[in-house]
């Protein structure tokens, strides 16, 4: 049973940083990429940022480019995500995702297990 969990959500003000991790159990994790999206309310879920197996290839949507930094530690079998700069359209819920196979990917459909989410609010 796979099973991902996202921490580190919380409240802060515009300009701040917060770092999400999601820890992952249930299958081998450096096999696997690795996604973070998001959802604002009355929205799509929307890419964020992806990272290969390995960790040497990454993708960032470009509305969080230059603001945001995803990471992997295998070891720990955790992702995280490093969040800068940050905005009030930063706000949603944040989603970390796995996907069989290594190639990192934007399309949420392409992940086959989903956390539960972290919220993010950034306050003006």
């Amino acid at each position: 049973q796979v099973q991902l969990v996202e921490s580190g959500g919380g409240l802060v003000q515009a300009g701040g940083s917060l770092r999400l991790s999601c820890a992952a159990s249930g299958r081998t994790f450096s096999s696997y990429a690795m996604g973070w999206f998001r959802q604002a309310p009355g929205k799509e879920r929307e890419f964020v940022a992806a990272i290969s197996r390995s960790g040497g290839t990454k993708y960032y949507a470009d509305s969080v480019k230059g603001r945001v930094t995803i990471s992997r530690d295998n070891a720990k079998n955790t992702v995280y995500l490093q969040m800068n700069s940050l905005k009030t359209e930063d706000t949603a819920v944040y989603y970390c995702a796995t996907r069989s196979g290594g190639s990192s990917s934007s399309v949420p459909s392409s992940y086959d297990y989903w956390g539960q989410g972290t919220q993010v609010t950034v306050s003006s």
